[in-house]
């Protein structure tokens, strides 16, 4: 099976096929750092009561949330979430759910981002939050990589008392 994007994270094309967003109907329709908007259906994410599943929502808000800390991550790089709370605020009953990450606070090494999900009507569902550890990838101007180390003063101008 050929690979698969998820926004901009290369899916293992041997995996391609397990991809829980997949299976849930998630699509990323827009994708760019500071924003990240992504869309999925009722139908299929159901609880037993016919609206849409509570889990369904932390799925679809990690899902964007992670998208957002990758692209903060930068080429090379790398995140997982750590932390993630959802509070729903109403229920979904039909049609498509739309989520919108933007983030909280973005740094080395965490990142963290509010997800908005909303209903057909534009009504709010779900506020999420997520926050990732973050590896950052490439080198950005003006910053020492991780592996440099610090500047040490030379023996003979230490200030330290022995």
């Amino acid at each position: 099976m050929p690979n698969m994007m998820l926004g901009p994270i290369r899916v293992d094309g041997s995996y391609a096929g397990e991809q829980l967003t997949r299976q849930m109907g998630i699509e990323i329709i827009r994708c760019e750092p500071g924003l990240v908007v992504g869309t999925m259906p009722v139908s299929g994410n159901r609880q037993p009561l016919g609206i849409l599943h509570g889990g369904a929502n932390a799925v679809f808000a990690e899902t964007l949330g992670s998208v957002a800390a990758f692209l903060h991550a930068g080429p090379g790089g790398n995140a997982v979430g750590v932390d993630l709370s959802c509070t729903h605020h109403r229920w979904v009953s039909s049609g498509t759910v739309t989520g919108v990450c933007r983030p909280l606070d973005e740094r080395q090494t965490t990142a963290s981002y509010e997800i908005v999900l909303t209903d057909d009507l534009g009504h709010r569902t779900c506020t999420a939050r997520l926050t990732c550890a973050v590896r950052r990838g490439a080198r950005r101007p003006g910053l020492r990589p991780a592996a440099d180390p610090p500047h040490r003063l030379a023996p003979s101008r230490r200030t330290e008392h022995r």
